[in-house]
């Protein structure tokens, strides 16, 4: 049976080894989590000496990791120059990713500026095609997810994040669940969250629902969209009924919980996946 894996997003607070990577991967094992999304969002800090380890423990304890590439890039960028500076990011965070182990590297594509939406999405789609080239001429096995934007200025909605997976191999999409009812104002019931996911398997296929990427944790938001991740009991997100609809359509893959309480809420939603999970 396909079953979703819990991690964090990023090393775990209660991690004696603050900032230390594999003691937060040590961390994650003994809380009875399966995975951890490492986070590049500052900047790239593994090198390949630092990766190494990161790998093999992940590998031993038989964890799921991720990885979230810097908030800075923007594959859209106004500046030609900047625009290729920001895909040499994305390629060095996925190439850094995948030695430590990281099957996925998520990423906020850019910005719409003052372009049209289509516009914007043939210029982020060439960019990651010279990415996806890069990788593929090394040999560097790791999927690219575009992440769902939870502001309305940002490139990525829900179509455009699943139109880019089926027009590219090696893309697949990160689905911020939070980040979808804070630009949409709704997406926040079983009916919505199934939508969602029925979406996904039409346009991508069965493969896509057995090996999602998701984020999920509460959230504050405005007009303009997200303002900041809350603790799911500070917020009006209903956690409960998103993971029902990912139990009934027996969704697999990494959900990274993004809660500022961070390992607390991890556990909370494992706790109650698991309790709806029927029993193999």
């Amino acid at each position: 049976m396909t079953m979703l894996t819990f991690g964090t997003a990023g090393i775990p607070a209660s991690t004696k080894a603050s900032g230390d990577t594999v003691a937060g991967l040590k961390r994650i094992a003994e809380l009875g989590l399966g995975g951890m999304e490492i986070e590049f969002v500052r900047g790239v800090y593994l090198k390949d000496h630092t990766a190494a380890p990161v790998a093999y423990v992940g590998k031993k304890l038989g964890l799921k990791l991720s990885c979230h590439a810097p908030y800075y890039l923007n594959l859209n960028h106004a500046d030609e120059v900047r625009r290729r500076q920001a895909g040499g990011v994305l390629h060095h965070a996925a190439s850094m990713a995948a030695k430590a182990g990281a099957k996925s590297v998520v990423f906020h594509a850019g910005y719409y500026l003052k372009d049209s939406p289509e516009i914007v999405y043939d210029a982020i789609k060439a960019q990651i095609e010279v990415v996806l080239d890069k990788l593929q001429g090394e040999g560097t096995l790791v999927k690219l997810r575009p992440e769902l934007a939870g502001k309305i200025s940002q490139f990525g909605t829900l179509a455009e994040i699943l139109r880019l997976s089926k027009e590219l191999p090696g893309v697949a999409p990160a689905i911020d669940f939070a980040h979808l009812h804070a630009s949409t104002g709704r997406y926040n019931s079983y009916a919505e969250f199934s939508e969602v996911l029925n979406r996904v398997g039409d346009t991508l296929g069965r493969e896509a629902l057995d090996d999602l990427h998701l984020h999920v944790s509460g959230i504050e938001y405005a007009k303009t969209g997200e303002r900041r991740h809350l603790n799911l009991a500070d917020s009006d997100f209903h956690y409960d009924e998103l993971l029902q609809a990912l139990t009934d359509v027996k969704a697999g893959g990494l959900l990274i919980c993004e809660s500022p309480n961070i390992e607390v809420d991890t556990l909370l939603l494992q706790r109650t996946y698991l309790d709806l999970s029927p029993r193999m």
